[in-house]
């Protein structure tokens, strides 16, 4: 195992809005040298939350990175950080980021436990096997539980929670903390703002909890050791920390345990031993599973491990705009080395790039490179055409890694320039931010000619426009935002279709026999099936019917709305030896979709939102009737912390402008979380109103 790799850590901070990511960070960058002042989030100084819409709003919109060194028994490691936003608007930040890192910090509020984008984020690092550690913070706020939080954990997010220190006191009687692994007491020095801490006797009251917890943590380690158990079961004061942590560690690989921490960032308590624990318990390149690609001239499997010796292999996760470098692209390197200057392959594009400068990013600065190797993560400069989910890779020997999946936009809105001089500008720079961000899509209008934006959400759009006016000195006027509908269809339907044309010389010529249904709801986009028999079509002509329909699905039949997702089997085809080429294959599969969709009963999908609403009691029965008007369906009430907690899924299309409605209902007292869930048909009325809104009459088909 090379030693320059076990001394490596790329982990992600990931947490709900408002669970102090940022400002953990901002402790780590004190602690380890890099910042010699703290910065604050609610004072707009946060170094991590670097933009200046991210300074006003106090939240974290695009993830920062940065590298600190820590020394830990006696060795310096190397941990590459990226702090991730909280806000469901910027999901797509987060996605990204646990594509590309080894292990993560999961940051949970001591008084409002696991909130809905804890539940969001904790499954996307499920989906990508990213082992984690938990830190509950904020032990000083009023209403600090941390084992209610643990129970939590364990009951809404399915983990398995294992406690390695127990808070001393709680909300104004939070002291320091107590290691079960050490059997010892920290308090931190509040003079040095938390850098000096030091040891202190455990409580008498809490020798007992503390006996309990560290039996069940000695019992959890040895039971994930057959050779730690025989040795608990022989004499369990035999077992010694370094036993513990190397037992628990494992566990925590193989995702079968997660270590809970706790301690207050803002407080200046407990974030140095969360340093510790991130050594301790997360993976270095070398420990997670080597990455699969595809050679895309053979086809064939190609594996990349964390070695420095085999060829260069890595992936752009985000592409950012800098305004004195340019574009900057972000990326993680799993084999191999990189230097500056050095010619390299874009394999998803099969362009050749040549990379000018390499830099180590801290946040918007950057420190040059000469060379950038397996394991790390840094960013390159300087390049013409690289985009978020590229490979990267050597000339000699090309592959293509899984790219990464992103979703939907949910909300669209019409933008148009203030002065006709700036339609350009406006476009050239609403392409670069949709190149920044996946979530972000720009398209013209074909009927109106409006330039029509689409995101996640108001303030995902709110932001993109603070952008245009702060950045490019573009004042905007804007629409009324819209729901970003969906079309399917509802029936299977068989159809064949004929596309023939002649003109004299050369015709167009295509026979194909289609069957349409709906795909799997899990299914986004084009499901083909290719059932041609005795090579009735050949495989360019099958590939053409394929694309035709790809292009189709964008403009449905109803009301022009992309189609969420088909399933196509192509049943038989028939070809002309001169007439019949790719285009006319295409062509039959577009007018085959348009005419089948017509009998296979289209309808209409809206986004369905996941709203959790935190109201005072006297407020709910008030909210709940709001929302019963909202075509909303009431999931489940619960009672938290003397407020009641309401679990809805609500159209999106009712949840305009639901802010003021909220603080008017609640007195301002009520708070909410809106996240997307899923797309469902439309209620026939519904419909028919949306159709007379765009038409101006109703649809039939």
């Amino acid at each position: 195992m090379s030693d320059r790799l076990t001394h490596i850590r790329n982990i992600g901070i990931m947490a709900h809005i408002d669970a102090g990511k940022t400002t953990t960070t901002e402790r780590i960058l004190y602690y380890t040298g890099v910042n010699y002042r703290m910065g604050e989030v609610h004072d707009g100084a946060a170094t991590m939350d670097w933009m200046v819409q991210e300074q006003e709003r106090g939240i974290t919109i695009t993830s920062a990175a940065t590298t600190v060194f820590w020394d830990y028994a006696n060795s310096k490691y190397r941990v590459n950080i990226i702090d991730t936003p909280g806000h469901v608007d910027f999901t797509v930040e987060v996605e990204r980021s646990l594509r590309v890192l080894d292990g993560s910090i999961a940051i949970f509020c001591a008084v409002g436990g696991v909130e809905p984008q804890s539940e969001t984020v904790w499954k996307q690092a499920d989906r990508y096997h990213v082992p984690r550690i938990c830190y509950v913070n904020k032990m000083d706020r009023a209403g600090a539980d941390f084992f209610k939080v643990i129970t939590e954990i364990k009951e809404k997010l399915g983990a398995n929670p294992i406690p390695v220190q127990i808070p001393i006191g709680a909300e104004d009687e939070f002291t320091g903390i107590i290691d079960l692994i050490a059997n010892k007491a920290y308090n931190w020095d509040e003079e040095s703002f938390g850098r000096e801490y030091s040891e202190i006797p455990i409580p008498e009251d809490l020798k007992e909890q503390v006996a309990e917890y560290r039996n069940k943590l000695i019992e959890g380690a040895a039971e994930e050791n057959e050779e730690l158990l025989e040795k608990f079961l022989a004499d369990p004061d035999s077992i010694t920390p370094e036993d513990i942590i190397l037992s628990l560690r494992k566990a925590t690989l193989d995702m079968r345990a997660t270590p809970v921490l706790c301690g207050s960032s803002f407080k200046n308590k407990g974030v140095q031993l969360l340093l510790d624990a991130i050594v301790s318990y997360l993976p270095n390149p070398m420990e997670v599973p080597s990455i699969t690609g595809i050679n895309p001239f053979t086809k064939k499997e190609v594996e990349k491990h964390a070695d420095e010796e085999e060829p260069f292999a890595a992936l752009a996760f985000k592409i950012a705009t800098d305004p004195f470098v340019g574009r900057v692209a972000f990326f993680r390197v799993y084999s191999g080395k990189l230097n500056a200057g050095e010619q390299i392959l874009n394999a998803t594009t099969g362009n050749k790039e040549r990379i000018m400068r390499l830099m180590q990013i801290h946040a918007n600065k950057q420190k040059p490179l000469k060379i950038i190797e397996a394991g790390d993560i840094g960013a390159a400069i300087g390049f013409k055409q690289i985009r978020t989910g590229d490979t990267l890779c050597s000339p000699k020997d090309p592959v293509v890694l899984e790219t990464m999946q992103f979703p939907e936009p949910v909300i669209k809105m019409a933008v148009e320039p203030k002065t006709q001089e700036d339609v350009e500008k406006l476009m050239v720079n609403l392409a670069k931010m949709a190149e920044e961000d996946p979530t972000f899509t720009v398209q013209a209008d074909q009927d109106t000619g409006q330039t029509i934006i689409a995101g996640m959400g108001e303030l995902h759009l709110d932001v993109i426009l603070d952008r245009l006016r702060r950045e490019f000195n573009l004042e905007c006027n804007k629409g009324t935002p819209s729901v970003a509908y969906k079309e399917a269809i509802s029936e299977t339907v068989v159809h064949n279709e004929v596309y023939k044309k002649q003109s004299g010389g050369k015709g167009k010529f295509a026979d194909i026999r289609v069957e349409l249904s709906p795909a799997d709801p899990e299914f986004k986009g084009l499901d083909f099936d290719d059932e041609i028999k005795g090579g009735a079509l050949p495989k360019e002509f099958i590939l053409a019917v394929k694309k035709g329909f790809q292009s189709a699905m964008s403009n449905g039949v109803l009301l022009g709305f992309p189609l969420l997702n088909l399933k196509v089997r192509l049943l038989d085809g028939a070809y002309h030896n001169v007439d019949s080429d790719q285009i006319s294959f295409e062509a039959a599969a577009a007018s085959a979709f348009r005419a089948a969709c017509k009998n296979a009963k289209p309808v209409l999908l809206e986004p369905v939102m996941k709203l959790e609403v935190t109201t005072p009691d006297l407020y709910l029965g008030d909210i709940t009737s709001d929302m019963n008007k909202r075509r909303g369906h009431v999931e489940q009430v619960d009672s938290k912390l003397g407020s009641q907690v309401l679990r809805v899924k609500v159209p999106l299309a009712e949840m305009f402008g639901y802010v003021t409605t909220l603080r008017t209902l609640s007195s301002g007292r009520a708070t909410y979380n809106l996240e997307f869930s899923h797309y469902a048909p439309t209620p026939k009325d519904v419909m028919d109103n949306v159709m007379y809104k765009i038409k101006g009459y109703l649809v039939t088909v």
